[in-house]
């Protein structure tokens, strides 16, 4: 009796778990470089030049309305584009960038430059649309 009623409960805990990841309430850590797809890498490049963008929304600010990422004033985040192959419009796929203004201006440039961040920026990634984010690492 008490072997499956332990049982149960551990059920029921990953059961909750995978809700919750699924739904993004629970951070998945962090994703080394080396493990992002190919394109991710791509973005991660035109990023880091300033662009050109292939889509209009990239730069675009990221409200951050799931809350999934740190607490941060309008303006801190952008979100761009991460291919996905065989698709004909965006896809899930995006990086975040977090900047920390080295001079905040009342209203941020519409393209990120990261030479204008403190740190350098902070970059996250998602593969399903804003569900769950990973800060990516070298």
């Amino acid at each position: 009796m008490r072997q499956s009623v332990k049982q149960l409960a551990l059920l029921a805990v990953a059961l909750f778990a995978s809700v919750a990841l699924a739904r993004g309430d629970l951070s998945r850590g962090d994703i080394r470089l080396q493990e992002l797809p190919v394109e991710a890498h791509q973005t991660l490049q035109l990023i880091q030049r300033g662009g050109p963008y292939p889509y209009e929304r990239d730069g675009i600010t990221f409200g951050n309305y799931e809350k999934l990422l740190p607490a941060a004033p309008r303006g801190h985040y952008r979100e761009y584009t991460v291919t996905t192959s065989g698709i004909s419009h965006r896809g899930a796929r995006r990086i975040v960038v977090g900047c920390e203004r080295q001079r905040p201006t009342a209203k941020p440039a519409r393209l990120l430059s990261l030479t204008q961040c403190r740190d350098g920026g902070t970059f996250y990634y998602t593969a399903d649309h804003y569900r769950s984010f990973r800060r990516i690492v070298e």
